[in-house]
């Protein structure tokens, strides 16, 4: 089994920043490509940005600009950075990897538990 465990949410004011981590453990042989996905009330869970192990990113265009990912394949970690952040882009953020699990040599998806970001006007 592998586990996702965010940290890093919170509240802030509009044009604040915030830094999300997520860090995996377990039968890890290797992680694809890690991710972050938000779910706001009311709406559906959208892709925020995603980072291979190559360290190849693609953003929503929502947080082009504003956010950036990185990961430290170490430390089996990827990381969230928010600058100038928005009402609009809180919600629950969540964690993603593309796992090759060593029990079984097959890649798996996993998801955290999800951190709040709040953002006030």
């Amino acid at each position: 089994q592998v586990q996702l465990v965010e940290s890093g949410g919170g509240l802030v004011q509009a044009g604040g920043s915030l830094r999300l981590s997520c860090a995996a453990s377990g039968s890890i042989f290797v992680i694809n490509a890690m991710g972050w996905y938000r779910q706001a009330p009311g709406k559906q869970r959208e892709l925020v940005a995603t980072i291979t192990s190559g360290g190849s990113t693609d953003y929503a265009d929502s947080v082009k600009g504003r956010f950036t990912i990185s990961r430290d394949n170490a430390k089996n970690t990827v990381y969230l950075q928010m600058n100038s952040l928005k009402p609009e882009d809180t919600a629950l953020y969540y964690c993603n990897a593309n796992v090759l699990v060593t029990t079984t040599l097959r890649f798996y998806d996993y998801w955290g538990q999800g951190t709040q970001v709040t953002v006030s006007s």
